[in-house]
This record gives C-alpha cells, structure tokens and sequence, in this order.
C-alpha cells in the first residue's frame, strides 16, 4: 500500500466526518453534505414564518369579504340556473345552437361563449325585473356567513397546518400535511355555516312581486324553523362535506403553485429573500400566487361542480305535495341524472366559474396582503 501524505489522511478525515453515525441513524446521513471548511461561511437558512392565528382569522374574512360584493350577481345567476324552479325560464339555447358537425374543441368554445352571453343576459333581465338591488339578493346572508366561513377556514387550515406539520413531519411541511389540514378546515367550516347557506338559497330563490315568499333573510330563517325545525337549517350539509373536496383540492394546488413561485423566485434572486427583491417583484410575485389561487379555484370547482347542484336542490322549498322533493345525497343524484340528465349536473357552471374564480383571486390576494399588514402586529 503506498504510503499516503499527511493533507490525504486530512482530506478523507473530513470526508467521513458527516457518515460518523450509529448504524440506527445511518440511513439519515445517506445525503450527508459536506462540512464547512474554516474559511466558509454557513449557508443563510430561510427562518420560517410564523403567522399569529388571530391573523389568518381577520385575514380570512377581510378577503371572504371583498370577495363576496365584487361578485355577487354571479352568484345569484348560479344558484338559479342550479334550482329547477328556474330551469324552464333560463333554459339554456347552447345545445341546439351548436348542432351541427364542426369539430368537438370548436363546439366546446361556441358553448362557452353563449353560455356566457346568457349568463350576462340573466344578469340584465334581473336588472330590468326585479330591479338593481335585486342583484345582490342573499348578499346579507352571504356576508354573514362567508365572513365567519372564510375566518373559520382561514384559521383553521393556518392553525391545523402548522400543529400536524410539528406533530407528524419534524415541523416541515408536505402535500399531506396540506391535505390534513384542508380536511379539517372544509369539515369545521361547513358545520359551523350551513344555517347561513341555507337562508342565503332560500332568499335567492324566492322571487319578486305577488309570488315573494319572505320578506327578508330573517323573516326567512323564522319560516324554515317554524316548519322544517332545527333539522331544515342543515339540510344539504352532507352535500357540504362532499363539497369540501374542492376545499381540499383548491388548498392542494394553491399549496404546490406557491412552492413552484418561490422556487423561481429562489432561481432569480439566489434566496427567497424579500429584501433584495423590488417593489414590482414583490408585486408580480404576489400576482402570480393571486392568480394561482384563480386557478386552483379553477381546476377544484370543474373536478367537484355536481355537489353544488344536489346542494342547492337539498335546500330549496318544498315542491311535491308540501313534502321535499330531494331528502338524501344519493337519492337527489339518482332523481336529477334520471329526471333531467347528466348534463344538469353542471348547470350553472359558467355563471359559479364567472364568481368563484375572481373571487379566489381576490379573497387570497386581500388574505396575503392583510397578513403582511399585521404580521409584525
């Protein structure tokens, strides 16, 4: 064996320094990295951000909020054209319009474009009708219960998060972790609010002039306690937990779209580090997670539309004999597809992508830039 200089043995000495382990904590050390020498400098570790749960709670119904106004006649245009008290009056001319042999992609694109003209048709006939205020019908409601709904999810999922992230993964984060966390806020959030949701479908439902049911959102809620009891207040709340798979989804992709943005950002500026980055990166940056919400919205609401129809059908009034029409889950699937076809599972689609979609833009845009106001509260 040849005889090996003094800066060799130095050499494998540090080498082997990050494997000098026992053969129980060997398998951490398969991706050892290599020690500092003297005249290195530590590599800077990004400290992670904690944000005060009272925060995410403000945070979460500020943006539900603003969310909510913006686009609220869209929601009134969904949750008619999803209520078969309306499908005879709104009945939609895309199908017959598109007949014909064009190719499938083109079809597609021509009944996206109607369904949209007679989305804002809708809202102009409402206007004309029933008048400008009209427009917002459910808005009190759905202010009093996206406010709560929002602070709960916001605040649960932030809170939820980083106790699972401690408890099962060493404090880091991973897709599991998120899941675990969406669950948890979309089960809390829809128990705690489907009272609220349930009031908000009534009143939208309820239509103007001789034929108005209730006078107002409370006067609603005392005629659903009067003859449907406590019981009428949760009815569609079993559709509420199938919904919240599009919570959980939507957390999901907003979660990967954020780590994908900040590993570009760590690629340009060499660290996440805000302070070297300018205010229109910061600016872009922040648009980018803003639109990235828009499109997990996106993707979570084509993936989970139905239950959205088979909820609102679950709440509406009821319509055979003084006796509910839809009773269950599954019974209300069973009845639409059968009654009225596949196809009006998705009925009211574009009006809920028209609201849903900007307001996720807008409610975690406002989310993050409140959080940044009251971080260092």
């Amino acid at each position: 064996m040849p005889k090996r200089t003094l800066e060799e043995w130095e050499d494998d000495a540090l080498e082997s320094v990050p494997y000098l382990a026992s053969d129980e904590k060997g398998s951490n050390y398969r991706e050892a990295a290599q020690p500092l020498m003297l005249d290195e400098e530590p590599a800077k570790v990004e400290p992670r951000a904690t944000v005060k749960p009272w925060v995410h709670f403000l945070a979460g119904g500020v943006g539900g909020m603003a969310g909510a106004v913006v686009t609220c006649p869209f929601d009134l245009v969904k949750t008619r054209l999803q209520s078969d008290i309306y499908k005879t009056m709104y009945k939609s001319q895309a199908e017959t319009l598109v007949a014909g042999s064009r190719p499938r992609v083109i079809n597609l694109g021509i009944q996206a474009a109607m369904h949209f003209k007679e989305t804002m048709g809708i809202i102009t006939n409402v206007y004309r009708v029933e008048g400008f205020r009209s427009l917002f019908k459910g808005l009190g409601p759905n202010l009093v219960g996206v406010i709560p709904a929002r602070s709960i999810n916001f605040f649960t999922y932030g809170t939820t998060k980083d106790i699972y992230s401690r408890a099962f993964n060493n404090g880091q984060e991973a897709p599991w972790i998120h899941l675990m966390a969406a669950a948890t806020a979309g089960w809390a959030t829809a128990t705690a609010t489907n009272p609220i949701w349930m009031v908000k479908t009534r009143v939208q439902l309820d239509k103007a002039g001789k034929t108005r049911t209730y006078k107002n959102s409370y006067d609603c809620l005392k005629a659903i306690l009067k003859n449907e009891g406590i019981y009428g207040l949760y009815r569609g709340l079993s559709a509420s937990y199938l919904g919240s798979v599009e919570g959980i989804l939507q957390w999901l992709f907003y979660e990967q779209l954020k780590h994908m943005i900040k590993q570009r950002s760590i690629e340009k500026f060499g660290h996440h580090d805000e302070s070297t980055m300018t205010r229109t990166d910061k600016i872009k940056q922040w648009c980018q997670r803003s639109g990235g919400a828009g499109l997990a919205k996106f993707v979570a609401s084509i993936i989970t539309y139905p239950h959205e129809v088979v909820r609102t059908r679950l709440r509406q009034s009821p319509l055979e004999n003084g006796k509910a029409k839809y009773t269950g889950l599954i019974q209300s699937f069973r009845i639409i597809i059968k009654e009225e076809g596949l196809k009006s599972m998705y009925s009211g689609l574009t009006p809920h992508l028209m609201r849903t979609v900007p307001n996720s833009i807008i409610m975690f845009g406002t989310w993050e830039v409140v959080i940044r106001l009251l971080s260092d509260v």
